[in-house]
């Protein structure tokens, strides 16, 4: 008998009672820390949902992509998760992202872009050369030129 059938469901809701607490206690206190807690640990731990040090818009893209995984919740305790895990666990200032360098997970992550849209990043930067301006961005097929002006102040060329 494998080790993971003779877990049964008491086990586990006494697994999390016991470990609950020490989850709660990580959490800075704060408006949405409930939410945050409630909804965060719907599918993954806790460290998990706060390791990242994002600013609001990571935060933000976080959020999205769980509710489009399927996190449940309303739009209300969702923005106040956002607003709780900006301001508990702010990113730290990054250095503009030099857009003739950086790598496709670089345009996931630090633009939000889909990871077929960051691979059509480097595709047309591979096939016409070094980007010059954000001009140049907007000109990616399949790539909605106002993800790059939204962040034109985190670009360098």
């Amino acid at each position: 008998m494998r080790l993971a059938s003779r877990w049964s469901t008491e086990h586990l809701l006494l697994g999390f009672l016991l470990f609950a607490p020490a989850a709660w206690a990580q959490l800075p206190d704060g408006q949405g820390k409930e939410e945050t807690l409630k909804l965060c640990t719907q599918c993954h731990e806790l460290e998990r949902s706060i390791a990242p040090r994002q600013d609001r818009d990571g935060w933000q893209a976080t959020v999205d992509k769980m509710v489009r995984l399927g996190a449940k919740g309303t739009d209300k305790d969702f923005a106040v998760v956002v607003e709780y895990l900006a301001t508990s666990f702010p990113g730290d200032q990054l250095p503009k992202l030099n857009v003739n360098s950086a790598k496709a997970i670089d345009f996931e992550s630090r633009l939000s872009l889909k990871r077929s849209e960051a691979a059509a990043v480097i595709a047309y930067r591979e096939k016409n050369g070094p980007f010059k301006s954000v001009e140049d961005l907007k000109k990616i097929p399949g790539v909605d030129p106002g993800k790059f002006e939204s962040k034109r102040d985190k670009l360098s060329f």
